[in-house]
């Protein structure tokens, strides 16, 4: 086992980028290791991770070979024809090569490969000692950092996210010679800069955490974490309240602070009139702060900042923070008063002069024929067809208010809230918020039928323009967000259990887009531009790479992070469902057959099937004539597929796709012995065309639910 030694190395700059801090301390650990594991350096990894602060980016490994290995190389040299003349001399080639090793050429040794013969300089030295390496080890790591917007600093050409002011590079209990932008490495690091302003000394590695914890410095993240989640419960209980700690505000905290300490603060209850997402909002995006929620969810009139010192002073810290956000409430409390006195109505007038996009229209263009959607999906989904109509033509009045120009993350929410103000129906109001549902990665669809209902109706709207406008994604190009609005899309007919056919739908929902969206040649006359048109709209609308297969693809990745395998979800869509639950009832059904033992086989017999009904010329008879059969084996294959058939019918009808496939399995010794003795190929047209219809109809069975042929491998 190779001699180790504990390694730390730790950056100590000016306060970092906050929302890059843990990707650059990631960027450092992880260099640093590659440019080990490239020198052949041994290193255990256990479980050390990124250590970080806002003015510090460290890596301490717990054990490090002091050397590396013996360095092995092997130089290819001349092929013997080239390096060697006829008399066995060598030649100006073979003598540069051997010049250029350091050798004679009579010490090169030989190799072969699939070329011949050749020379080859084989040498072993022994390996570098670690410490020699640690700079430009350092350096390597440093230079492989993503920093898009290096700083420089003083009066030379050093760049970095921030300037750097200390080096420690601790290896064992020895410092290592090196440095970098100009500071020399020692074993000094630094405290807190208010509560332990002076260097801390590190004796080795190991004693790193303790020290800075000395130090009033939390350079574990994961401890400085728990202690904020830890600080900010206690403060909140404090007040009777129940913090809401978001997971990315708390995130950024994290990488605010060395020391943290909570501060319980407050601001008038007045403010409670205003939307509480308006108030979360800006406590958590402008100000860094967690809310205070009473027991049942709602906000309460207090807050916690998370202060980077334990102050003796403690109440012009609350002060400070209560003050900076009062202005930003009284912002929000003018915005959404004034808001309420102009109204929906209003505010909706206003996107008849707000575009949406330049060959779609305007928003209000856009609302329209959201509502004409909403109408056919709500009829086909058991709502009320009257009120989706009224909940869409509502949906994006709140652009034109006050409040969503400054909050725009509030979109739908606040409509909600001018929706309940006028006193429209709950369910319509709360249908305005929800037609944003699903939001982002990981949030809920709609709660409610009708805000399943807008949340469909708006994103089939948005695909079928895009698709129409040419904005199909390219790349990591996505203007119009349309991977997320076709996810959105499947999941909310999925996980709503909609009985709908997104095919379908986007079929209509692109009839209805403008044909300003569809480019016309040039020099077509009005009814032949118009025939284009819709040529082109169809040919759009139901390509296989347009939109349908587009929120395929999408459901594709879904079901794949959910473990299906991509053959189950193929075999699934090739049989075109009539709904995406029922695709689902198929997909799990295909799932449950793949364990059964009697599944390969069959879906092998499936495929060949399909194979030879493929090559079949002209038609294949619709009925089978029992008289004509030969062999046993047909004989009894044509009973089993009758009687599964007949077993098998009900189940179909219900649905019940488990229960048909677990039937069928059952057929495999039939099948097997039917292609083990029969010649289906044979010369006799009749018997010929007869065997055909037998595995027609088979066929037909096998793939009732699933192509299953895509289970073969």
């Amino acid at each position: 086992m190779t001699d180790m030694k504990p390694l730390l190395i730790e950056l100590g700059t000016e306060e970092l980028p906050v929302q890059a801090l843990p990707g650059l301390a990631q960027a450092f650990f992880d260099g640093v290791a590659d440019a080990l594991a490239r020198r052949g350096i041994a290193f255990e990894r256990g479980e050390a991770k990124p250590l970080y602060t806002p003015r510090r980016l460290a890596v301490l490994l717990p054990g490090v070979g002091i050397e590396q290995p013996e360095q092995r190389s092997e130089v290819p040299g001349p092929y013997l024809n080239i390096a060697l003349d006829a008399d066995g001399q060598p030649t100006k080639a073979l003598q540069g090569f051997a010049q250029k090793a350091g050798i004679e050429w009579t010490q090169l040794e030989r190799a072969t490969d699939g070329k011949g013969e050749r020379f080859v300089h084989r040498a072993v030295k022994p390996g570098a000692q670690t410490a020699s390496l640690l700079p430009e080890i350092v350096r390597e790591a440093i230079a492989a950092m993503p920093i898009p917007k290096p700083m420089r600093w003083g009066d030379h050409d050093y760049a970095f996210a921030r300037p750097v002011h200390w080096l420690v590079l601790l290896f064992g209990k020895d410092v290592v010679e090196g440095g970098v932008f100009g500071v020399r490495a020692d074993r000094m690091s630094r405290g807190h800069r208010f509560m332990h302003d002076k260097p801390v000394w590190i004796g080795r590695p190991d004693d790193y955490v303790d020290a800075l914890r000395g130090a009033k410095v939390l350079v574990d993240p994961d401890e400085r974490r728990e202690r904020i989640v830890r600080e900010v419960e206690h403060a909140a209980a404090g007040t009777g309240g129940i913090a809401r700690i978001d997971e990315g505000n708390l995130a950024q905290v994290n990488c605010l602070v060395e020391w943290p300490k909570a501060v319980a603060c407050s601001f008038e209850p007045a403010f409670l009139a205003v939307p509480q997402e308006a108030l979360v909002a800006t406590m958590q995006t402008n100000q860094k702060f967690f809310p205070v929620l009473d027991d049942g969810g709602r906000l309460t009139e207090h807050f916690i900042g998370i202060a980077n010192i334990e102050s003796k002073n403690e109440t012009e810290i609350r002060k400070g923070y209560e003050r900076v956000i009062r202005p930003r409430f009284a912002d929000a409390q003018f915005f959404f008063v004034e808001d309420m006195k102009q109204g929906l109505a209003s505010m909706n007038a206003g996107l008849k002069t707000v575009t949406y996009q330049g060959k779609l229209g305007t928003i209000a263009d856009k609302v329209a024929r959201v509502a004409s959607i909403a109408q056919v999906v709500a009829s086909r989904v058991g709502v009320d067809p009257a009120q989706a109509r009224d909940a869409a033509l509502l949906s994006k009045a709140d652009l034109q208010s006050r409040l969503v120009n400054e909050f725009p993350e509030l979109q739908g929410i606040a409509g909600r809230y001018y929706a309940a103000v006028e006193q429209q129906p709950l369910e319509v109001a709360a249908a305005i918020d929800e037609a944003y549902m699903p939001r982002f990665a990981g949030d809920a669809i709609a709660p409610s039928k009708l805000g399943q209902v807008l949340a469909i109706a708006e994103r089939l709207d948005t695909l079928a323009g895009g698709f129409a406008a040419g904005l199909k994604p390219s790349g990591s190009k996505d203007p119009f967000a349309l991977r997320r609005h076709a996810l959105g899309l499947a999941r909310t007919i999925l996980e709503g259990g909609l009985e709908l056919n997104p095919g379908t739908l986007l079929g209509m929902a692109h009839r209805i887009q403008p044909d300003s969206a569809v480019p016309v040649p040039a020099g077509l006359d009005e009814t032949a531009a118009n025939e284009w048109r819709d040529a082109k709209a169809l040919s759009q609308a139901f390509d296989a790479g347009g939109m349908q297969g587009f929120v395929f693809d999408r459901l594709r990745n879904y079901y794949a992070e959910r473990g299906v395998p991509s053959q189950q979800f193929d075999a699934v869509e090739q049989v075109a469902p009539p709904s995406l639950p029922d695709f689902e009832r198929r997909l799990a059904a295909i799932g449950e057959f793949a364990k059964l033992p009697e599944a390969e086989a069959l879906a092998a017999a499936n495929k060949r099937i399909r194979n030879i009904l493929r090559k079949v010329e002209g038609a294949i008879p619709s009925t089978i004539d029992a008289t004509l059969f030969t062999e046993p084996a047909e004989r009894e294959l044509h009973e089993a597929v009758e009687l599964a058939i007949a077993d098998s019918d009900e189940a179909l009808a219900q649905r019940d796709y488990v229960a048909v496939l677990g039937r069928l399995a059952r057929l495999r010794p039939q099948v097997d012995a039917f292609f083990d003795s029969v010649m289906v190929n044979v010369d006799d047209a009749a018997v010929r065309d007869n065997r055909l219809a037998l595995l027609q109809r088979l066929a037909d069975r096998l793939g009732s639910v699933a192509a299953i042929e895509h289970l073969s491998t």
